[in-house]
């Protein structure tokens, strides 16, 4: 049994580490077209108005894509029943709250401000379909077609007025296809009284967790700009855009692996969420120690594709390696936190990482510039992945690395066949 579970989160996991490359390198592209298409200060425009946006969505999406995928893998032996109320429960709240944001961020945004609720609505609509146990919508709609379509549309744009609609635009067809891949997935039954509260009850911790990790991903650059300028914040982006492929490799296994450890800390089977824990863990490392390694090793050089002035930013290169390969050393710590139900504790853990993340910066910025953002940066991700990797130890018993590791190696062979 136990091979046959991590085989099927091997091939999940490869279908959404393929998304997450094509989606790493569109977006690295993406950053290059704007880096020497435009000036520094225009570019650092564009990417604080991005980065502002973002972090908008991300607070308006209440995190419900991952209350949905919770009920929908536990409500498995059930028939589904009742799954189109807790999507719509999850749905509506979010698309309101972005419409509202959208509102009132119109004059710093512009058109993405009207993008915002179609980037809340993708992501529940594609979470529930990975908690249907299907990976291909979220694989071709948001990590295939959503940043290709960004990058040729901001490769057509030679006004840097256009930006904006040029990136949001993709944001609503990929709505639409991921609420068309629902249908014939969410069967038809009545909606089942307290579908709502269920869904919320659980979710709402996680809604606040949500929000700050939003903030978390994103607030540096916006900080960069209040305090370094513009021209700083494009130096920045261009040094950690990197670090996108770290975070789209752990998410692609984690969208995989989610409902599973969902399934199985809620059966309290320790043995089976150990074991893929662990499987996880070092096919992160495996990926992405290779990629942290030569951006350490080729920074000097990479960093010029960007165009002149993005040079300097060697020493953000070595910091960022540095802490994403200890970052990925912990495996999806916050996850495994999460799918045991305590998301209580993932939110303490978010808002100390913001904390730690925004004194450092505060400190460090203003006589740093760009270096003191990333080391801000560096403090907040250590401590987001330790404290829970210290509380899933103590609760649980469960370690990165153990006994199953040499047979996930044999696994992810398996699945790569």
């Amino acid at each position: 049994m136990a091979p046959v579970m991590l085989r099927r989160v091997a091939r999940g996991g490869v279908a959404g580490i393929t998304g997450a490359g094509v989606s790493a390198l569109a977006q690295f592209l993406l950053v290059v077209v704007v880096t020497r298409g435009f000036s520094r200060e225009q570019a650092g425009v564009f990417f604080t108005a991005t980065a502002l946006a973002l972090m908008v969505s991300g607070v308006a999406k209440l995190d419900a894509g991952n209350g949905v995928i919770y009920f929908i893998a536990r409500a498995r032996t059930y028939g589904y029943r009742g799954m189109s109320g807790y999507i719509r429960a999850a749905l509506v709240p979010g698309v309101v709250v972005a419409c509202v944001a959208g509102a009132v961020l119109s004059g710093e945004l512009g058109f993405l401000a009207v993008a915002l609720p179609f980037v809340v609505a993708a992501d529940v609509l594609l979470a529930a379909s990975r908690g249907f146990g299907t990976m291909r919508p979220t694989v071709c709609y948001d990590g295939i077609l959503l940043p290709l379509a960004q990058l040729g549309l901001v490769w057509l744009v030679r006004d840097p007025s256009w930006l904006g609609f040029a990136w949001g635009l993709p944001y609503v067809p990929v709505a639409v296809l991921a609420a068309l891949s629902l249908r014939g997935r969410v069967p038809r039954t009545p909606y089942l009284p307290g579908t709502g509260r269920d869904l919320w009850r659980y979710t709402a911790p996680r809604s606040v967790a949500g929000a700050i990790q939003a903030v978390f991903q994103r607030l540096d650059i916006v900080i960069v700009a209040m305090l370094g300028g513009p021209a700083q914040a494009a130096v920045y982006t261009a040094a950690t855009r990197f670090k996108v492929v770290g975070q789209l490799a752990n998410q692609g296994l984690s969208q995989a692996a989610q409902p599973l450890l969902v399934r199985a800390l809620a059966a309290g089977d320790l043995a089976r969420a150990r074991e893929l824990y662990q499987a996880t863990t070092v096919w992160l490392v495996l990926l992405t120690w290779p990629v942290w390694l030569g951006y350490a090793a080729l920074a000097p050089w990479l960093l010029r594709v960007f165009g002149s002035g993005y040079g300097s930013a060697v020493p953000i290169a070595l910091v960022l390696s540095g802490t994403m390969m200890v970052a990925t050393a912990c495996g999806m710590v916050d996850v495994v936190l999460t799918a045991a139900g305590h998301t209580t504790a993932s939110l303490a853990n978010l808002a100390i990482a913001v904390a730690c993340t925004v004194v450092l910066d505060l400190a460090l910025i203003p006589a740093h510039g760009a270096l003191g953002a990333v080391l801000g940066w560096s403090g907040g991700v250590l401590v987001k992945n330790l404290l829970p990797l210290w509380q899933i130890h103590q609760r649980y018993g469960l370690r990165p690395f153990g006994r199953h590791t040499l047979a996930a190696l044999r696994v992810r062979s398996w699945a790569a066949a």
